[in-house]
């Protein structure tokens, strides 16, 4: 990990920053680019040190979707190399969506088509008021199909009505509103809401986390009749976990617990 063409990867401490790093091309999309960011945060998955992931662009734009010279391939490719493509896409969103460790979004600026898709895989979004968000396929002859999961997951289908066949732009007070923002901040403001958040994950024993994730994604996805098994299992589960342990002992004993020894 550290720097390729299309991303930088930093680490400090349990907090790793994954910068989307086309800022010329507003961020958007290549192939090198969905690559780097699907491996990028398989690896970071796997680390037993980091525990937060912080996705974010550079310069005034956080990620404007598929860039010009990929749509210009696209036209013109076989329709097994566009299936290909969008698979690595999906690919992508699945990797953000499922990473074990929490991810806050970090959204420094406009998000358009697959950078709608980045936003609702992230845990956490924190915005600037001046960012806009659209999903603009259907105003290229397209439709946000590969991101449509992960969307309708955030926002619901009621407000994808709406943006998938309009594809107008909104504010970040209205992405706000729909659910697919959580926080809108002014720029000064940014780095501030995202280290408060940050601070409040790291408060959490790291693999409760991971726990709560899938307990989303499985309680989301299940029948109503799976949910006592599922949900009873892994309460128990956790009782008897070293940090279910640790946490409720260190509750009855007015102490911190081992993962909040370096807060």
């Amino acid at each position: 990990m550290g720097e390729s063409r299309t991303i930088t990867v930093d680490i400090d401490g349990p907090i790793a920053t994954v910068t989307l790093s086309r800022a010329e091309q507003h961020n958007a999309f290549n192939p090198d680019m969905v690559n780097a960011l699907t491996e990028s945060f398989g690896q970071l998955g796997r680390s037993k040190d980091v525990r937060v992931i912080i996705l974010t662009g550079s310069g005034r734009s956080f990620c404007a979707g598929a860039d010009l010279n990929s749509m210009k391939t696209a036209a013109e490719n076989t329709y097994e190399d566009n299936l290909a493509d969008a698979e690595a896409i999906y690919d992508l969103m699945f990797a953000i969506n499922n990473c074990p460790h929490p991810v806050v979004g970090r959204i420094n600026g406009a998000a358009i088509g697959g950078g709608v898709g980045l936003v609702s895989c992230c845990d956490i979004v924190v915005a600037v008021d001046r960012a806009r968000f659209a999903l603009s396929e259907v105003r290229l002859g397209l439709v946000p199909a590969v991101i449509s999961p992960f969307v309708l997951a955030k926002i619901g289908s009621n407000n994808a009505r709406e943006l998938f066949l309009t594809g107008e732009r909104i504010s970040a007070k209205r992405a706000r509103e729909i659910g697919l923002v959580d926080h809108v901040v002014d720029e000064p403001h940014l780095d501030e809401r995202i280290r408060e958040r940050v601070l409040e994950l790291l408060k959490s024993a790291p693999g409760a986390v991971t726990s709560a994730k899938q307990l989303i994604a499985m309680v989301t996805g299940r029948s109503e009749a799976d949910h006592r098994t599922y949900t009873t299992r892994l309460i128990a589960e956790r009782r008897s976990s070293p940090e279910g342990r640790e946490g409720m002992s260190a509750f009855l004993e007015k102490r911190e617990p081992w993962w909040r020894d370096d807060q």
